[in-house]
Protein backbone atom coordinates (compact mmCIF):
# COMPACT_ATOMS: atom_id res chain seq x y z
CA UNK A 1 0.00 0.00 0.00
CA UNK A 2 1.38 3.39 -1.00
CA UNK A 3 2.18 5.82 1.75
CA UNK A 4 -0.44 8.53 2.17
CA UNK A 5 1.07 11.94 1.67
CA UNK A 6 -0.40 15.03 3.25
CA UNK A 7 0.37 18.70 2.88
CA UNK A 8 -0.94 21.95 4.33
CA UNK A 9 -2.86 24.61 2.36
CA UNK A 10 -4.11 28.06 3.29
CA UNK A 11 -7.87 28.09 2.66
CA UNK A 12 -7.77 31.84 1.98
CA UNK A 13 -4.99 32.25 -0.59
CA UNK A 14 -3.98 28.68 -1.48
CA UNK A 15 -0.38 28.90 -0.28
CA UNK A 16 1.24 25.52 0.46
CA UNK A 17 3.27 24.70 3.58
CA UNK A 18 5.28 21.69 4.73
CA UNK A 19 3.87 21.82 8.25
CA UNK A 20 1.06 23.50 10.15
CA UNK A 21 1.49 27.05 11.44
CA UNK A 22 -0.90 29.55 12.96
CA UNK A 23 -0.49 32.41 10.50
CA UNK A 24 -0.21 32.22 6.72
CA UNK A 25 2.96 34.05 5.71
CA UNK A 26 1.45 34.86 2.30
CA UNK A 27 -1.89 36.54 3.12
CA UNK A 28 -1.23 37.15 6.87
CA UNK A 29 -4.50 35.47 7.91
CA UNK A 30 -4.71 33.43 11.11
CA UNK A 31 -6.04 29.85 11.50
CA UNK A 32 -6.64 29.32 7.77
CA UNK A 33 -4.08 26.52 7.23
CA UNK A 34 -5.53 22.99 7.09
CA UNK A 35 -4.10 19.59 6.28
CA UNK A 36 -5.18 17.88 3.07
CA UNK A 37 -4.45 14.40 1.76
CA UNK A 38 -2.69 14.26 -1.59
CA UNK A 39 -2.80 10.91 -3.36
CA UNK A 40 0.36 10.33 -5.38
CA UNK A 41 -1.03 8.14 -8.18
CA UNK A 42 -0.25 8.34 -11.82
CA UNK A 43 -2.77 10.71 -13.34
CA UNK A 44 -4.63 9.81 -16.46
CA UNK A 45 -5.94 12.33 -18.92
CA UNK A 46 -9.63 13.16 -18.96
CA UNK A 47 -9.82 11.07 -22.17
CA UNK A 48 -7.78 7.92 -21.46
CA UNK A 49 -8.09 6.53 -24.99
CA UNK A 50 -7.44 9.75 -26.92
CA UNK A 51 -4.14 9.39 -28.82
CA UNK A 52 -3.67 13.15 -29.15
CA UNK A 53 -2.58 13.37 -25.52
CA UNK A 54 0.69 11.69 -26.29
CA UNK A 55 1.60 14.26 -28.91
CA UNK A 56 4.34 16.69 -27.98
CA UNK A 57 4.03 20.29 -29.10
CA UNK A 58 6.73 21.44 -31.47
CA UNK A 59 8.15 24.96 -31.65
CA UNK A 60 7.18 27.11 -34.64
CA UNK A 61 8.59 30.27 -36.16
CA UNK A 62 6.43 33.21 -35.18
CA UNK A 63 5.91 34.15 -38.85
CA UNK A 64 4.62 30.62 -39.57
CA UNK A 65 1.89 30.74 -36.93
CA UNK A 66 -1.56 31.25 -38.43
CA UNK A 67 -3.44 34.29 -37.11
CA UNK A 68 -6.83 33.43 -38.59
CA UNK A 69 -9.28 34.06 -35.76
CA UNK A 70 -12.08 31.58 -35.19
CA UNK A 71 -15.66 32.77 -35.21
CA UNK A 72 -17.04 33.41 -31.73
CA UNK A 73 -20.15 31.61 -30.53
CA UNK A 74 -23.11 33.97 -30.20
CA UNK A 75 -24.71 33.53 -26.75
CA UNK A 76 -27.99 35.17 -27.92
CA UNK A 77 -27.50 37.60 -25.03
CA UNK A 78 -26.28 41.04 -26.11
CA UNK A 79 -25.13 42.09 -22.64
CA UNK A 80 -23.00 38.97 -22.14
CA UNK A 81 -21.64 39.22 -25.69
CA UNK A 82 -20.56 42.81 -25.00
CA UNK A 83 -18.76 41.90 -21.77
CA UNK A 84 -17.04 38.88 -23.37
CA UNK A 85 -15.91 40.97 -26.34
CA UNK A 86 -18.28 39.58 -28.97
CA UNK A 87 -19.22 36.09 -27.77
CA UNK A 88 -17.68 32.87 -26.47
CA UNK A 89 -14.29 31.96 -27.88
CA UNK A 90 -13.97 28.23 -28.77
CA UNK A 91 -11.76 26.50 -26.22
CA UNK A 92 -11.99 29.31 -23.67
CA UNK A 93 -12.75 28.89 -19.96
CA UNK A 94 -14.79 31.61 -18.23
CA UNK A 95 -15.31 31.93 -14.47
CA UNK A 96 -18.45 33.71 -13.18
CA UNK A 97 -18.44 34.82 -9.53
CA UNK A 98 -20.96 36.62 -7.37
CA UNK A 99 -22.64 36.76 -3.97
CA UNK A 100 -25.10 34.04 -2.92
CA UNK A 101 -28.59 34.68 -4.32
CA UNK A 102 -27.45 37.36 -6.77
CA UNK A 103 -28.60 35.33 -9.80
CA UNK A 104 -25.51 33.51 -11.15
CA UNK A 105 -27.29 30.20 -11.71
CA UNK A 106 -30.35 31.94 -13.14
CA UNK A 107 -28.22 33.87 -15.64
CA UNK A 108 -26.28 30.81 -16.79
CA UNK A 109 -29.39 28.59 -17.01
CA UNK A 110 -31.21 31.27 -18.99
CA UNK A 111 -28.31 31.55 -21.43
CA UNK A 112 -27.99 27.74 -21.66
CA UNK A 113 -31.69 27.47 -22.54
CA UNK A 114 -31.44 30.16 -25.23
CA UNK A 115 -28.26 28.93 -26.91
CA UNK A 116 -28.74 27.45 -30.40
CA UNK A 117 -25.89 24.98 -29.67
CA UNK A 118 -25.99 21.68 -27.81
CA UNK A 119 -25.29 22.72 -24.21
CA UNK A 120 -24.54 20.52 -21.21
CA UNK A 121 -25.53 22.17 -17.92
CA UNK A 122 -23.83 20.32 -15.03
CA UNK A 123 -25.27 21.11 -11.61
CA UNK A 124 -23.72 19.95 -8.36
CA UNK A 125 -25.96 22.09 -6.15
CA UNK A 126 -29.54 21.50 -7.35
CA UNK A 127 -31.56 18.48 -8.38
CA UNK A 128 -32.89 18.05 -11.90
CA UNK A 129 -36.42 18.77 -10.62
CA UNK A 130 -35.37 22.11 -9.12
CA UNK A 131 -33.67 23.13 -12.36
CA UNK A 132 -36.77 22.08 -14.34
CA UNK A 133 -39.00 24.31 -12.19
CA UNK A 134 -36.72 27.29 -12.77
CA UNK A 135 -36.38 26.55 -16.49
CA UNK A 136 -40.17 26.51 -16.97
CA UNK A 137 -40.31 29.99 -15.47
CA UNK A 138 -37.54 31.32 -17.74
CA UNK A 139 -37.88 29.54 -21.10
CA UNK A 140 -40.69 26.95 -21.28
CA UNK A 141 -39.16 24.90 -24.12
CA UNK A 142 -35.57 24.21 -25.11
CA UNK A 143 -34.36 21.42 -27.35
CA UNK A 144 -30.60 22.04 -27.04
CA UNK A 145 -30.04 22.16 -23.26
CA UNK A 146 -29.16 18.92 -21.42
CA UNK A 147 -29.13 18.77 -17.61
CA UNK A 148 -26.69 16.61 -15.64
CA UNK A 149 -26.62 16.46 -11.84
CA UNK A 150 -23.15 15.16 -11.03
CA UNK A 151 -20.12 16.21 -8.98
CA UNK A 152 -17.48 13.64 -9.96
CA UNK A 153 -15.37 14.86 -12.87
CA UNK A 154 -14.69 11.34 -14.21
CA UNK A 155 -18.45 10.74 -14.62
CA UNK A 156 -18.90 14.18 -16.18
CA UNK A 157 -16.25 13.45 -18.80
CA UNK A 158 -17.88 10.09 -19.62
CA UNK A 159 -21.13 11.94 -20.31
CA UNK A 160 -19.29 14.52 -22.40
CA UNK A 161 -17.76 11.72 -24.51
CA UNK A 162 -21.23 10.31 -25.21
CA UNK A 163 -23.02 13.61 -25.92
CA UNK A 164 -20.24 15.68 -27.57
CA UNK A 165 -21.73 19.06 -26.43
CA UNK A 166 -20.78 22.38 -28.00
CA UNK A 167 -20.75 24.28 -24.67
CA UNK A 168 -20.37 23.07 -21.06
CA UNK A 169 -21.64 24.98 -18.00
CA UNK A 170 -20.49 23.91 -14.51
CA UNK A 171 -22.53 25.01 -11.47
CA UNK A 172 -20.42 25.25 -9.41
CA UNK A 173 -16.68 24.54 -9.44
CA UNK A 174 -16.59 24.30 -5.61
CA UNK A 175 -18.89 21.24 -5.66
CA UNK A 176 -16.76 19.12 -8.04
CA UNK A 177 -14.29 16.47 -6.92
CA UNK A 178 -11.88 14.11 -8.67
CA UNK A 179 -10.58 10.65 -7.73
CA UNK A 180 -6.97 11.84 -8.04
CA UNK A 181 -7.26 13.99 -4.88
CA UNK A 182 -8.54 12.56 -1.59
CA UNK A 183 -9.49 15.84 0.06
CA UNK A 184 -13.10 16.97 0.37
CA UNK A 185 -14.93 18.97 -2.38
CA UNK A 186 -14.36 22.71 -2.12
CA UNK A 187 -10.84 22.36 -0.72
CA UNK A 188 -7.92 24.17 -2.31
CA UNK A 189 -6.42 21.07 -3.91
CA UNK A 190 -9.78 19.83 -5.27
CA UNK A 191 -10.65 23.17 -6.87
CA UNK A 192 -7.22 23.45 -8.45
CA UNK A 193 -7.24 19.87 -9.80
CA UNK A 194 -10.81 19.88 -11.16
CA UNK A 195 -10.25 23.25 -12.82
CA UNK A 196 -7.06 22.07 -14.48
CA UNK A 197 -8.90 18.98 -15.83
CA UNK A 198 -11.67 21.18 -17.29
CA UNK A 199 -9.15 23.58 -18.81
CA UNK A 200 -7.30 20.69 -20.43
CA UNK A 201 -10.60 19.38 -21.81
CA UNK A 202 -11.55 22.83 -23.17
CA UNK A 203 -8.21 23.47 -24.89
CA UNK A 204 -7.89 20.05 -26.50
CA UNK A 205 -11.48 19.78 -27.76
CA UNK A 206 -12.01 23.49 -28.56
CA UNK A 207 -15.14 23.48 -26.39
CA UNK A 208 -15.95 26.60 -24.35
CA UNK A 209 -16.52 25.97 -20.63
CA UNK A 210 -18.28 28.35 -18.23
CA UNK A 211 -17.61 27.83 -14.50
CA UNK A 212 -19.74 29.31 -11.73
CA UNK A 213 -17.76 30.09 -8.58
CA UNK A 214 -18.62 31.10 -5.04
CA UNK A 215 -17.02 34.11 -3.35
CA UNK A 216 -15.62 34.67 0.10
CA UNK A 217 -16.82 37.24 2.63
CA UNK A 218 -14.19 39.63 1.23
CA UNK A 219 -15.77 39.45 -2.22
CA UNK A 220 -13.01 37.35 -3.85
CA UNK A 221 -13.50 34.08 -5.73
CA UNK A 222 -13.38 31.21 -3.23
CA UNK A 223 -10.41 28.91 -3.67
CA UNK A 224 -6.79 29.51 -4.59
CA UNK A 225 -5.84 32.76 -6.29
CA UNK A 226 -4.24 30.72 -9.05
CA UNK A 227 -7.78 29.78 -10.13
CA UNK A 228 -8.24 33.27 -11.60
CA UNK A 229 -4.87 33.01 -13.37
CA UNK A 230 -5.73 29.64 -14.92
CA UNK A 231 -8.99 30.67 -16.63
CA UNK A 232 -9.25 32.95 -19.66
CA UNK A 233 -12.05 35.20 -18.42
CA UNK A 234 -13.18 36.22 -14.93
CA UNK A 235 -16.68 37.72 -14.75
CA UNK A 236 -18.20 39.35 -11.69
CA UNK A 237 -22.00 39.46 -11.24
CA UNK A 238 -22.82 42.13 -8.71
CA UNK A 239 -25.71 44.14 -7.34
CA UNK A 240 -27.83 44.58 -4.24
CA UNK A 241 -30.33 41.83 -3.49
CA UNK A 242 -32.73 44.57 -2.32
CA UNK A 243 -32.70 46.10 -5.82
CA UNK A 244 -33.72 44.52 -9.12
CA UNK A 245 -30.72 45.60 -11.20
CA UNK A 246 -27.57 43.52 -11.69
CA UNK A 247 -24.26 44.47 -13.29
CA UNK A 248 -21.96 42.04 -15.09
CA UNK A 249 -18.29 43.08 -15.26
CA UNK A 250 -15.15 41.46 -16.67
CA UNK A 251 -12.26 41.54 -14.19
CA UNK A 252 -10.03 39.65 -16.61
CA UNK A 253 -10.50 38.95 -20.31
CA UNK A 254 -7.83 37.51 -22.59
CA UNK A 255 -10.04 38.00 -25.65
CA UNK A 256 -11.48 41.47 -25.13
CA UNK A 257 -11.76 44.60 -23.02
CA UNK A 258 -12.30 44.61 -19.26
CA UNK A 259 -14.06 48.00 -19.33
CA UNK A 260 -17.41 46.83 -20.70
CA UNK A 261 -20.41 46.20 -18.43
CA UNK A 262 -23.69 44.41 -18.92
CA UNK A 263 -26.83 45.49 -17.06
CA UNK A 264 -29.77 43.22 -16.23
CA UNK A 265 -33.08 43.60 -14.45
CA UNK A 266 -34.17 40.72 -12.22
CA UNK A 267 -37.79 39.77 -12.97
CA UNK A 268 -40.00 36.83 -12.00
CA UNK A 269 -39.35 35.18 -15.37
CA UNK A 270 -35.57 35.63 -15.37
CA UNK A 271 -33.13 38.42 -16.17
CA UNK A 272 -34.08 41.12 -18.67
CA UNK A 273 -31.33 42.82 -20.66
CA UNK A 274 -31.24 46.59 -20.15
CA UNK A 275 -30.29 48.00 -23.55
CA UNK A 276 -30.59 51.64 -22.40
CA UNK A 277 -28.86 51.92 -18.99
CA UNK A 278 -29.73 55.60 -18.67
CA UNK A 279 -33.32 54.60 -17.89
CA UNK A 280 -32.22 53.16 -14.53
CA UNK A 281 -29.47 55.65 -13.73
CA UNK A 282 -31.61 58.78 -13.96
CA UNK A 283 -34.56 59.28 -11.61
CA UNK A 284 -37.99 59.84 -13.08
CA UNK A 285 -38.74 62.76 -10.76
CA UNK A 286 -40.12 65.65 -12.80
CA UNK A 287 -39.68 68.29 -10.07
CA UNK A 288 -36.68 70.63 -10.14
CA UNK A 289 -34.57 69.67 -7.13
CA UNK A 290 -31.36 71.30 -6.00
CA UNK A 291 -28.23 69.21 -5.65
CA UNK A 292 -28.68 67.05 -8.77
CA UNK A 293 -26.71 67.13 -12.02
CA UNK A 294 -26.50 64.84 -15.05
CA UNK A 295 -23.10 63.60 -16.27
CA UNK A 296 -22.24 62.01 -19.63
CA UNK A 297 -19.85 59.17 -18.89
CA UNK A 298 -18.49 56.08 -20.64
CA UNK A 299 -18.23 52.45 -19.53
CA UNK A 300 -15.99 50.81 -22.10
CA UNK A 301 -17.50 51.73 -25.46
CA UNK A 302 -20.96 52.40 -24.03
CA UNK A 303 -22.05 55.98 -23.24
CA UNK A 304 -24.17 56.43 -20.11
CA UNK A 305 -26.07 59.35 -18.66
CA UNK A 306 -25.91 59.16 -14.87
CA UNK A 307 -27.38 61.34 -12.16
CA UNK A 308 -25.15 62.83 -9.45
CA UNK A 309 -26.82 63.80 -6.18
CA UNK A 310 -25.17 66.04 -3.58
CA UNK A 311 -26.24 67.35 -0.18
CA UNK A 312 -24.40 70.23 1.50
CA UNK A 313 -25.42 71.20 5.03
CA UNK A 314 -23.91 72.91 8.04
CA UNK A 315 -21.71 70.63 10.10
CA UNK A 316 -23.33 69.63 13.41
CA UNK A 317 -20.10 68.24 14.85
CA UNK A 318 -16.69 69.85 14.99
CA UNK A 319 -15.25 67.95 12.02
CA UNK A 320 -17.28 68.15 8.78
CA UNK A 321 -18.26 64.84 7.20
CA UNK A 322 -17.29 63.85 3.65
CA UNK A 323 -19.15 60.83 2.33
CA UNK A 324 -19.36 59.51 -1.24
CA UNK A 325 -21.26 56.51 -2.62
CA UNK A 326 -20.18 55.31 -6.05
CA UNK A 327 -17.46 57.98 -6.29
CA UNK A 328 -13.88 58.20 -5.02
CA UNK A 329 -13.91 59.95 -1.62
CA UNK A 330 -10.38 61.33 -2.07
CA UNK A 331 -11.34 62.84 -5.42
CA UNK A 332 -14.39 64.43 -3.78
CA UNK A 333 -12.12 66.05 -1.19
CA UNK A 334 -9.89 67.33 -4.00
CA UNK A 335 -12.83 68.89 -5.86
CA UNK A 336 -14.08 70.54 -2.65
CA UNK A 337 -10.62 72.00 -2.08
CA UNK A 338 -10.62 73.37 -5.65
CA UNK A 339 -14.00 75.05 -5.06
CA UNK A 340 -12.72 76.54 -1.81
CA UNK A 341 -9.45 77.82 -3.24
CA UNK A 342 -10.29 78.70 -6.85
CA UNK A 343 -14.01 79.55 -6.78
CA UNK A 344 -14.29 81.17 -3.32
CA UNK A 345 -16.99 78.87 -1.91
CA UNK A 346 -16.63 78.30 1.83
CA UNK A 347 -17.29 74.60 2.21
CA UNK A 348 -14.73 73.84 4.91
CA UNK A 349 -17.34 73.98 7.73
CA UNK A 350 -20.07 72.04 5.92
CA UNK A 351 -20.97 68.39 5.58
CA UNK A 352 -20.93 67.11 2.00
CA UNK A 353 -22.65 63.88 0.93
CA UNK A 354 -22.44 62.58 -2.65
CA UNK A 355 -24.29 59.75 -4.33
CA UNK A 356 -24.22 58.22 -7.82
CA UNK A 357 -27.73 56.90 -8.49
CA UNK A 358 -28.35 53.38 -9.73
CA UNK A 359 -25.92 51.76 -7.30
CA UNK A 360 -22.96 51.77 -9.71
CA UNK A 361 -19.39 52.94 -9.10
CA UNK A 362 -17.92 55.37 -11.62
CA UNK A 363 -14.22 56.25 -11.95
CA UNK A 364 -14.48 58.28 -15.17
CA UNK A 365 -12.91 61.75 -14.56
CA UNK A 366 -15.48 63.21 -16.98
CA UNK A 367 -18.06 63.35 -14.19
CA UNK A 368 -15.98 65.87 -12.20
CA UNK A 369 -17.88 68.84 -13.60
CA UNK A 370 -21.24 67.26 -12.78
CA UNK A 371 -20.05 66.63 -9.20
CA UNK A 372 -18.98 70.28 -8.87
CA UNK A 373 -22.31 71.46 -10.30
CA UNK A 374 -24.33 69.23 -7.93
CA UNK A 375 -22.36 70.42 -4.88
CA UNK A 376 -22.75 74.08 -5.81
CA UNK A 377 -26.44 73.61 -6.57
CA UNK A 378 -27.05 72.10 -3.13
CA UNK A 379 -24.91 74.77 -1.45
CA UNK A 380 -26.90 77.71 -2.88
CA UNK A 381 -30.17 75.69 -3.00
CA UNK A 382 -30.80 76.48 -6.66
CA UNK A 383 -31.91 73.68 -9.00
CA UNK A 384 -30.12 72.95 -12.28
CA UNK A 385 -32.43 72.52 -15.24
CA UNK A 386 -33.01 68.85 -16.10
CA UNK A 387 -32.28 69.47 -19.79
CA UNK A 388 -28.59 70.25 -19.04
CA UNK A 389 -25.73 67.77 -18.67
CA UNK A 390 -21.96 67.92 -18.11
CA UNK A 391 -18.86 66.17 -19.48
CA UNK A 392 -15.48 67.52 -18.34
CA UNK A 393 -12.64 66.95 -15.89
CA UNK A 394 -11.67 69.54 -13.26
CA UNK A 395 -7.99 70.20 -12.56
CA UNK A 396 -6.28 71.43 -9.38
CA UNK A 397 -5.91 74.93 -10.80
CA UNK A 398 -9.65 75.18 -11.30
CA UNK A 399 -9.37 74.65 -15.05
CA UNK A 400 -11.94 72.58 -16.94
CA UNK A 401 -10.05 69.91 -18.86
CA UNK A 402 -11.15 67.98 -22.00
CA UNK A 403 -12.12 64.28 -21.90
CA UNK A 404 -11.88 61.47 -24.43
CA UNK A 405 -14.52 60.64 -27.06
CA UNK A 406 -16.48 63.82 -26.46
CA UNK A 407 -18.45 63.42 -29.72
CA UNK A 408 -19.86 60.11 -28.51
CA UNK A 409 -20.98 61.72 -25.24
CA UNK A 410 -22.62 64.63 -27.06
CA UNK A 411 -24.45 62.28 -29.43
CA UNK A 412 -25.81 60.23 -26.50
CA UNK A 413 -27.01 63.38 -24.71
CA UNK A 414 -28.68 64.60 -27.89
CA UNK A 415 -30.34 61.22 -28.46
CA UNK A 416 -31.82 61.20 -24.94
CA UNK A 417 -33.36 64.67 -25.38
CA UNK A 418 -30.98 66.97 -23.51
CA UNK A 419 -30.90 70.58 -24.78
CA UNK A 420 -27.53 71.74 -23.36
CA UNK A 421 -24.19 70.14 -22.58
CA UNK A 422 -21.28 71.91 -20.87
CA UNK A 423 -17.82 70.74 -21.94
CA UNK A 424 -14.24 72.01 -21.84
CA UNK A 425 -13.19 74.87 -24.09
CA UNK A 426 -10.22 72.81 -25.25
CA UNK A 427 -12.22 69.83 -26.60
CA UNK A 428 -11.62 69.07 -30.25
CA UNK A 429 -14.94 68.39 -31.95
CA UNK A 430 -15.49 66.86 -35.37
CA UNK A 431 -17.17 68.76 -38.16
CA UNK A 432 -20.46 66.95 -37.46
CA UNK A 433 -23.28 69.32 -36.60
CA UNK A 434 -25.20 68.58 -33.40
CA UNK A 435 -28.76 69.68 -32.58
CA UNK A 436 -27.82 70.41 -28.99
CA UNK A 437 -26.44 73.59 -27.47
CA UNK A 438 -22.77 73.12 -26.62
CA UNK A 439 -21.36 75.49 -23.98
CA UNK A 440 -17.57 75.57 -23.73
CA UNK A 441 -15.97 76.72 -20.48
CA UNK A 442 -12.34 77.13 -19.43
CA UNK A 443 -12.55 77.49 -15.63
CA UNK A 444 -14.88 76.67 -12.75
CA UNK A 445 -15.77 80.39 -12.56
CA UNK A 446 -17.33 80.15 -16.01
CA UNK A 447 -19.49 77.20 -14.93
CA UNK A 448 -20.75 79.13 -11.88
CA UNK A 449 -21.61 82.09 -14.13
CA UNK A 450 -23.57 79.95 -16.57
CA UNK A 451 -25.46 78.11 -13.83
CA UNK A 452 -26.25 80.79 -11.28
CA UNK A 453 -25.51 84.08 -13.05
Amino acid sequence: MAKVKTTFFCQNCGAQFAKWQGQCTSCKQWNTIVEEVVQKTEKKAWKPNEPSFSKIAKPQRIQDISTVSEARLNTQNNELNRVLGGGLVPGSVALLGGEPGIGKSTLMLQIALQLPYKTLYVSGEESAQQIKMRAERIVPKSENCLILTETKTQNIFKTILELQPDIVVIDSIQTLHTDYIESSPGSISQIRETTSELIKFAKETNTPVILIGHITKDGNIAGPKILEHMVDTVLQFEGDRNHVYRILRAQKNRFGSTHEIGIYEMLSNGLREVSNPSEILISKNQDDLSGTAIAATLEGMRPLMIEIQALVSSAVYGTPQRSATGFNSKRLNMLLAVLEKRAGFKLGAKDVFLNVTGGITVDDPAIDLAVVAAVLSSNVDVAITKSMCFAAEVGLAGEVRPVTRIDQRITEAEKLGYNTIIISKYCKLTAKKHNIQIIKVAKVHDVVRHLFG
